[in-house]
This record gives C-alpha cells, structure tokens and sequence, in this order.
C-alpha cells in the first residue's frame, strides 16, 4: 500500500486496509510518500513493487497530489497486481463480461445484494454517480447480473423522478444526504456508497437514511454499511492474485 501526502482520509483508509490484512494472515507493505515526491519516485516505486514476487498486490492511495498524474501511476502498477480494479485492462475485462480483478466498493455492493438475497435480473436499476470507482463498474456489474441500469448524474433531468422508478438504487454522488424517503419507490432496495462529515464531524452518507428506511424495502447505514465490504473485496481480490500468480508459476515448473 502507497499513500502519497498526509491527507487525514486517506490515511484512515490505509490504516483500516493495513490492519485487516495483518488480521487475515497477510504481509502487508506499507510505503508512505511525501506529498511532494517526484511523479519519477512514485513510478520507480510502483516497478519495484511489480517485480517483487513477494508482493501479489498493489494500491496506490487516491486521490494523489495534483501534481501527480493518477491514469499515469495506475497504469504503471501490473495489471496481475492491480487489487484495486482500475488498470484500463481490468476495466476493459470488466466491461466485456470477462473474470478479472472488480474496483472493491462496486464488488462489495454486488456481495451485499447476493448476500440478501436480492435479485438483480430484470429490475430497474439507477446508480447516481459516474465516478471510474464506483458508478461505472457498479453499473457494469449490475448489466452484467440482467439488470436494466440507467446511470444518472448532475446533467440528469428530473433526477428524482427517474430514481423513484427503480428497484435497486446505488448512490455514490459524494453529497450530504441528498437522496431523501420522497426520491425511494416503496420497497426499493438502496446502497449508500457515500461518505461525507456534517457541520458536527459526523460521518454521514448521500442518503437520509432515517427518511429513506421508512419507504425503503432495505437500505445500507453509513458507517459500517458499505466500507468494510470495500476493504473485504480488497483482500478478496488480493488472495486471487495470489492465487493467480502460484498457478502461473507451478506451470512454469
């Protein structure tokens, strides 16, 4: 794990993923950067790392300082060892339908639905946000269990008109409780993706949960809904590589 500057948020992160690793039986490396280190550094690190056959998997922290260039850096880390999901080849295999490494939050969400025993195939599905992270692979996965996805966003007419017609709703627009009970059609499933502080410090979600559960057929809390699946598909993800990688070798044997 790189975590690049001193940003409080992203160090949390870091610190939960690091600690999750070390409970399930994983090394973990961690790599922590000054906010000012040469793009040539971070991508010398990243290389290193891809030649470590010790290491099955690499996440770099983002967002990364701006003078850093993000697609750069993501790019660099081997495809086999992208444990985050967002190399454009994993992307691309994403998007064809194809097994490969899935961006955990979206891989989360879609454990949390098989998990409660909710049907995907042939429901109306909206997913507000279309972020690289969250509402484009959500959405793809979503396409990809049958569903009928349409992904909104801040250019979208009549947002709460077309939310109210879904069966699944995701919501990750990165907005304080915007998404209230009136937006839910009744018995609707809904998935907070977000995480934002209040004026008081309190974490809160894009969803008013307590006016959305009253409508709702099932809604995620925020905390402790969607981010601990995120740092599960985290170490998911990274026990396939592993397990990729030992495949790849005894055939080399």
């Amino acid at each position: 794990m790189i975590l690049v500057g001193d940003d409080p948020g992203s160090a949390i992160y870091v610190r939960n993923k690091k600690k999750a690793t070390v409970e399930c039986g994983m090394k973990s490396f961690g790599y922590e950067l000054p906010a000012d280190v040469p793009e040539a550094e971070l991508l010398g690190l990243i290389d290193a790392l891809n030649a470590d056959p010790n290491v099955h998997g690499i996440l770099c922290q983002l967002p990364l300082p701006k003078h850093l260039d993000e697609f750069k850096v993501t790019c660099r880390i081997d495809p086999a060892k992208d444990v985050d999901g967002l190399h454009p080849m994993n992307v691309g295999l994403l998007s064809m339908g194809r097994e490969g490494p899935v961006s955990c939050t979206p891989a989360g969400v879609m454990v949390m639905l098989h998990r409660a025993g909710i049907e995907v195939a042939g429901k109306e599905c909206v997913v507000i946000g279309r972020s690289n992270i969250v509402g484009k692979p959500v959405a793809q996965l979503l396409l990809k269990e049958n569903g009928t996805v349409t992904v909104c966003h801040s250019r979208t007419k009549d947002l709460k008109a077309v939310v109210r017609r879904a069966d699944v709703v995701v919501v990750a627009i990165g907005r304080a409780k915007m998404v209230t009970g009136d937006w839910i059609k009744p018995g609707a499933v809904v998935v907070d993706v977000g995480i934002n502080r209040n004026a008081e410090g309190k974490v809160v979600g894009d969803v008013d949960f307590d006016s959305v559960a009253e409508v709702a057929g099932a809604v995620t809390p925020v905390p402790n809904g969607v981010g601990p699946m995120t740092i599960a598909m985290l170490l998911r993800n990274t026990l396939d590589a592993f397990k990729r990688a030992e495949k790849a070798r005894a055939a080399a044997r």
